[in-house]
């Protein structure tokens, strides 16, 4: 195994400022993966364990081998669609294998070195990319939001348009969206209050959000979707379920996950980055990213879990709660551990509604509308290729869009040079 792949001493800081940021940072990010990591568990198919199990084992295993110091992995809402029908065909049984085989074929990608080829990805499709993402995860809180099933459907798009027309058939929940608006309000205002009382203690404002949203229902006994149950047991041996006799049939599906977990997990390290504005010497290493998602998915499917793969959405939280090193990703799963086996009781009562503002707030950063205005006005070429990709990400799927954003920049500047 090359010695460039593996961790270093220098990648992890201990001193008491660091920690507690990283700390701060973890377990915020893991208030907000937890309902996601059980709902993406339960929505693909297996179980809201299997969910937890990934969020933890691979969140872990993908912080401490991989090459960003801002990246936080786990189940995703892109790996659940392409599980859906695979699980639906071959049975749960198949994912230990399925899993081994991604996680296997990922971390040859980085053994080859393909991690690079990301960073040759236009600006342009990368941002679109980025764009189309904060609106799916923004999409995806509207049954929370509404306090109701998700409707049917296998699009965002398509989803979020049958959940609204349920809702307006029962009836809104203004209940459900007041705490979602009271989350939003907390959220944004929460930062520019603490600047102006000169506060220096730092506590996330998502973290704060939900704090309030809890305590308000709590307070005033509002009836309202909460997390609801968390399974209090953490993974399973699960490689007894291998067949190699199913190998013929599972590597087509193993090699589709592998891809979506490079390029979603690439991506993901590479927007957190640029959220931070990270110098060049700390800016993440591809080839290290993958295999470290390698190992999560790899590790993480034999143990209960599910293919993993860098999460956009939980990322952008950690660097938002001002994470320092890795060792806040590390922190994440750990407290996921701790949710899961000793909290779950507590933890349990935090208002959905509350998660789907968070995630809100956190896709509106994610866009960041200022950023995207500045994008449309350079070239009528580079905007172009950003809406494109963008729309595609958002109506058909995350590599179709970065497929087809892809092409577009090279016709377009193929055409331009001509």
């Amino acid at each position: 195994m090359p010695n460039n792949l593996l961790p270093r001493r220098h990648d992890y800081r201990f001193d008491r400022t660091t920690f507690t940021k990283d700390l701060i940072a973890g377990v915020t990010v893991a208030v907000v993966a937890l309902p996601l990591a059980l709902g993406f568990g339960l929505t693909s198919g297996a179980s809201a364990a299997a969910g937890l199990t990934t969020a933890i084992i691979a969140g872990f295993l993908a912080a401490v081998f991989g090459g960003s110091k801002y990246q936080v992995s786990g189940p995703t809402g892109a790996m659940t669609v392409v599980l859906i029908p695979i699980i639906h065909s071959y049975g749960i049984r198949a994912i230990p294998f399925l899993g081994l085989l991604a996680g296997a074929i990922v971390i040859l990608m980085a053994v080859l070195r393909l991690g690079k080829i990301i960073n040759r990805v236009p600006w342009s499709v990368v941002e679109g990319f980025t764009a189309g993402i904060a609106c799916v995860i923004a999409l995806q809180q509207i049954p929370l939001a509404l306090g109701i099933k998700k409707g049917e459907g296998d699009r965002s798009l398509v989803v979020a348009w049958h959940t609204i027309t349920n809702a307006l058939d029962i009836g809104i929940n203004w209940t459900s969206l007041s705490i979602v608006a009271l989350t939003l309000c907390v959220k944004f205002t929460y930062p520019a209050l603490i600047r102006k009382l000169k506060i220096r203690i730092h506590i996330p404002a998502s973290f704060v959000a939900i704090v309030v949203a809890l305590i308000v229902v709590q307070l005033f006994s509002l009836h309202i979707n909460t997390i609801g149950n968390i399974p209090r047991s953490v993974g399973a041996w699960q490689g007894n379920e291998i067949n190699a006799s199913d190998f013929a049939h599972l590597i087509w599906p193993a090699f589709l996950i592998a891809v979506l977990c490079a390029i979603e997990s690439l991506l993901s390290a590479r927007v957190a980055d640029g959220m931070v504005h990270t110098t060049s010497e700390e800016r993440y290493h591809p080839n290290r990213e993958l295999f470290g998602q390698g190992i999560g998915t790899a590790i993480a499917s034999l143990f209960g879990g599910l293919p993993a793969t860098g999460a956009i959405a939980r990322s952008s939280v950690n660097v938002r709660a001002h994470a320092q090193t890795r060792m806040a990703a590390i922190l994440h799963a750990v407290a996921l551990l701790f949710v899961a086996l000793v909290a779950a009781p507590w933890v349990s009562h935090i208002p959905a509604a509350a998660i789907a503002g968070v995630l809100l707030g956190t896709s509106y950063r994610i866009l960041n509308p200022r950023s995207l205005k500045e994008s449309l006005r350079t070239t009528k070429r580079e905007a172009t290729v950003l809406v494109v990709t963008a729309v595609a990400t958002l109506g058909i799927d995350l590599i179709w869009g970065i497929g087809i954003g892809i092409m577009l920049y090279a016709v377009l500047h193929f055409k331009a040079k001509s």
